[in-house]
């Protein structure tokens, strides 16, 4: 009787132990109820955000097996805080090609197809404003301290060409340009995507005083702990979205209420497509870096 306890007793363990080492060894998204997190930035309100993000993430978290759910910030630098806090898996983001947050190890693997952006200085078509020292000492609003392209590198060009300003934040874009129309600003950082599509959203015209050289659009980027199966599923249905009809009846959707183009879907990318990005902080003023 004994020995029949003692047998019963190792199969047990033995179940108890095999069960543990399953549990490891399942990818991340299945040991969560909820799977990735995904946060891409604030560049529109986030109503809007949610509402071009939402479907895109519902697709590919049905093609690819591996879920993904929105997790957004109020406002984009809070978006970034989650990043940074490694609170969140996957992004669409181009804040993370500085020197030191390089060293967090989150890995390129496609980016939206979409034309090149530039940074922009913009006021609106009926400012009084003509050239950018018309806007020494005046109040130019912009997305928020973590916007790479609207705000870093716009600010830059004004920090360089010694025109004081005062900075106003709006939180995301949209913020931004409602300070301008209401004129608490005289103008705004952005870019031109986004002052491409709210201009047609909101139907006000936009005079750009300055504009960067050519810079490729936000990146999809995965953490360092996702496993090497799911990176690759997410990728692929990212990245074969544009080619499936069901993808791109979602990508028509979302795109139309961002005032993209219908056929806007997403390509491979990796780390060396952000080259400029990085570029950049090597001449930044140093408070923007």
């Amino acid at each position: 009787m004994n020995i029949d306890r003692d047998r019963n007793m190792n199969i047990r363990l033995r179940i108890f132990f095999l069960a543990i080492l399953f549990f490891l060894h399942l990818p991340a998204h299945a040991q969560g109820s909820g799977g990735y997190r995904f946060s891409p930035v604030n560049q529109y309100g986030i109503e809007l955000t949610a509402s071009y993000w939402n479907p895109i993430i519902e697709y590919v978290s049905g093609k690819s097996g591996v879920k993904l759910q929105l997790k957004i910030g109020r406002t984009s630098a809070d978006t970034t805080a989650f990043v940074l806090a490694n609170e969140v898996e996957f992004i669409f983001s181009n804040h993370l090609f500085s020197p030191d947050r390089e060293q967090l190890g989150w890995r390129v693997f496609a980016r939206r197809d979409a034309p090149p952006i530039h940074s922009q200085i913009a006021v609106l078509a009926s400012s009084p404003i003509t050239r950018l020292e018309d806007l020494a000492s005046e109040a130019v609003g912009f997305p928020g301290p973590e916007a790479t392209v609207a705000y870093k590198h716009s600010y830059a060009h004004l920090l360089n060409r010694k025109i004081p300003v005062l900075v106003v934040f709006g939180g995301n874009m949209d913020g931004a340009f409602a300070q301008l129309v209401s004129g608490k600003v005289k103008a705004v950082g952005t870019h031109s995507q986004l002052s491409s599509g709210w201009s047609q959203r909101e139907g006000h015209a936009l005079r750009i005083l300055w504009q960067s050289d050519p810079l490729n659009d936000l990146a999809l980027m995965a953490a360092k702990s996702v496993p090497e199966r799911d990176l690759a599923a997410v990728s692929k249905a990212f990245v074969e979205m544009s080619r499936d009809p069901q993808g791109q009846k979602v990508l028509a959707s979302v795109s139309r209420s961002v005032k993209l183009p219908a056929t806007t879907g997403f390509v491979a990318a990796t780390g060396a497509d952000y080259a400029a990005y990085r570029n950049f902080y090597l001449v930044a003023p140093p408070s923007l870096r």
